[in-house]
């Protein structure tokens, strides 16, 4: 299938609804006194759909390959910040919904991992970004990718 707007990705649309989700979470009481951690969760996950969307906005297959990259170590960092909410005190309330965003934002790394084509269940060429056709608003040439001497 051929996408032509980020926001038709599957993936896309799980990372907002988890950053949804966690904007949720990391509204009530319990995150009182624990803003650090609070704001390292948000970026983190806020940053996976983000950067979906700028590869995807960039126009090179290149590109959007390296920003997928980049959306993995976020949901990566995201999964890392809930098993660290898991095992602290204040949030023993709210394991279970902690454990089923871990769990969203480890699809969501499974999804990237197949669009990167990273997976081996995925190595077929037509299975991976990197071999796909994608709409592509820059092209380079041999003309353009020249960069002059002593710039």
């Amino acid at each position: 299938m051929k996408y032509t707007r980020f926001e038709d990705l599957p993936v896309w649309k799980d990372a907002i609804e988890l950053a949804v989700r966690t904007f949720a979470l990391s509204a009530r009481p319990c995150f009182r006194g624990h803003s650090g951690t609070r704001n390292q969760l948000e970026n983190a996950v806020v940053s996976i759909s983000n950067n979906v969307a700028e590869g995807f906005e960039r126009g090179t297959t290149q590109e959007l390959l390296t920003f997928i990259y980049i959306s993995r170590g976020s949901a990566g960092e995201t999964r890392s910040m809930f098993c660290l909410l898991e095992r602290l005190p204040d949030f023993v309330n709210f394991k279970s919904e902690i454990s089923d965003l871990k769990l969203k934002a480890e699809s969501i790394s499974r999804q990237l991992r197949r669009l990167g084509g990273l997976a081996p269940e995925h190595r077929n060429p037509r299975h991976s970004l990197s071999y796909r056709e994608i709409p592509s608003r820059r092209r380079t040439t041999t003309r353009t990718r020249r960069i002059p001497v002593g710039t």
